[in-house]
């Protein structure tokens, strides 16, 4: 068998024996078919039998429930959607007030579901720290970002400033310059979350064939290596595995993130640190830096990875000593005194990313093919609106998760943006991070000249303008 439970740091916390499910050798007629028993595949399934009990669904798993990123990721089940604030500018005020209501709300919505089916994974409703911590320059970008969150319609209650004395009273880092905090933030253990959920949606009458690869599809028709199946609604749920299942890897690129865990800390050094109400944090650098304090007390910590040539999968997660000392320095230089602190867990996983950063859920009702993705990173809590919008979508449902500019129902796969042909993305991609890199190592020496800072920030704002 698979070494599953070596994915990471979730995984190995597992209390299953990670028996693979079977996998499918006969052919079958559905209703629906999912590619995919990871987050967004196992939350459509769930909603679609939630409102429509008679619908048969199979789910098609390459390998098990988890392996994926929602097996990975860093915990953060998170109230928005990236680049939300870009897609509700063109809105009202009344309707960005509901769509803000609707993408805060997803949390909560988590919360019910797991209380319903008796899922017991870790959920803690702490919000986030979004923290400026090693240079000044973070501070005012906050700032700016907080002006602008705050021009649309929010407040306080969604997003607030606190000065490094506030911010000291839930996380206390080295250097600190000031935080974001919102409340619309939980902390969960993924790799529980969905195996409970993969469970919970077979308690309901979805079939789930692990091992299961699928080799070819279209309208109407997957295939795996045995058995073919037919159905009236495709769902191809793979997110950062997109390129598997062509033409869908020119919409969405496997980027990948990566990810430390120390070994459980002394209650001491956690008075030292904080995150007492199970609060995620991140410090404002391009470099996508996040964590959070486990329930067993380990801190995860993770930063952005990489992209591959052609946009090939990431298979070995195995992280190089340079990848694992680019997370000890980010992480010492917020908690100086975990230098030396015990690493137990290291592990990474690719994930999916749109063109414009800009997520997607997607509905071709002529050829039966919904899909959601290209949540860049964030794909804990978007998945499951993700989810429950596919549902809606197929049921035609005419509700507010459907009314959203990031639905697309018109154009089939056409009416998503195409990523440019290699070598350009290539280029593109690692020329936009050496830039984030630059900028980072410039800006976090206060010996620079300020010329030489500008010159890094601009270089940095003008390649993030090219990605979008």
């Amino acid at each position: 068998m698979p070494a599953w439970r070596s994915i990471s740091l979730w995984m190995d916390q597992l209390a299953d024996d990670l028996t693979a499910r079977r996998s499918l050798e006969h052919d079958l007629d559905v209703d629906v078919v999912i590619v995919g028993a990871g987050y967004t595949g196992l939350w459509t399934a769930y909603y679609l039998k939630r409102h429509a009990p008679e619908l048969s669904i199979a789910i098609l798993e390459a390998q098990t429930a988890g392996f994926g990123a929602s097996g990975r990721n860093g915990g953060w089940l998170m109230g928005n959607l990236l680049g939300e604030d870009r897609m509700l500018a063109g809105l009202s005020v009344e309707q960005r007030r509901q769509s803000y209501r609707l993408l805060h709300g997803i949390p909560d919505e988590v919360k019910q579901v797991i209380d319903r089916e008796g899922i017991d994974c870790d959920y803690r409703k702490g919000g986030a720290l979004f923290c400026a911590a090693r240079y000044p320059e973070q501070a005012s970008t906050l700032r700016q970002y907080l002006t602008a969150l705050h021009a649309q319609g929010l407040n306080d209650a969604d997003y607030r400033w606190l000065e490094p004395a506030e911010l000291a009273q839930q996380l206390r880092i080295a250097t600190p310059y000031g935080a974001i905090f919102t409340p619309h933030v939980a902390t969960i253990q993924p790799a529980k979350l969905v195996r409970g959920l993969a469970r919970a949606v077979e308690r309901m009458g979805v079939k789930i064939f692990e091992q299961s690869p699928v080799t070819a599809w279209q309208p109407g028709h997957v295939r795996t290596a045995h058995a073919h199946v037919r159905a009236r609604w495709v769902v191809p749920a793979v997110e950062g595995y997109a390129n598997t299942l062509a033409p869908l890897g020119r919409y969405q690129l496997p980027v990948q993130s990566l990810i430390v865990a120390t070994a459980p800390l002394p209650e001491a050094v956690w008075d030292e640190i904080g995150l007492s109400a199970g609060q995620a944090f991140s410090e404002n650098s391009r470099q996508v830096t996040y964590g959070q304090r486990t329930h067993d007390n380990r801190l995860v910590f993770g930063a952005r990875g990489g992209y591959q040539f052609g946009g090939r999968l990431r298979h070995d997660f195995n992280l190089t000593p340079a990848e694992i000392e680019v997370r000890r320095y980010l992480f010492t230089e917020l908690f100086p005194a975990l230098k030396a602190v015990h690493i137990s867990h290291v592990w990474g996983g690719n994930l999916g990313m749109a063109r414009r950063f800009q997520p997607h859920m997607l509905c071709d009702r002529p050829h039966g093919i919904a899909l959601s993705g290209g949540y860049g990173g964030e794909g804990v809590g978007a998945s499951h609106l993700g989810g429950r919008t596919l549902a809606d979508l197929i049921l035609q449902r005419d509700t507010l998760e459907v009314q959203q500019p990031w639905v697309l129902t018109a154009g089939g796969l056409n009416a998503l943006k195409a990523w440019e042909p290699e070598p350009c993305r290539w280029l593109g991609y690692n020329a936009v991070i050496r830039s984030f890199v630059y900028e980072d190592q410039t800006l976090a020496n206060p010996h620079v000249a300020p010329w030489r800072r500008g010159f890094a920030r601009g270089l940095a704002n003008v390649m993030e303008g090219f990605m979008q």
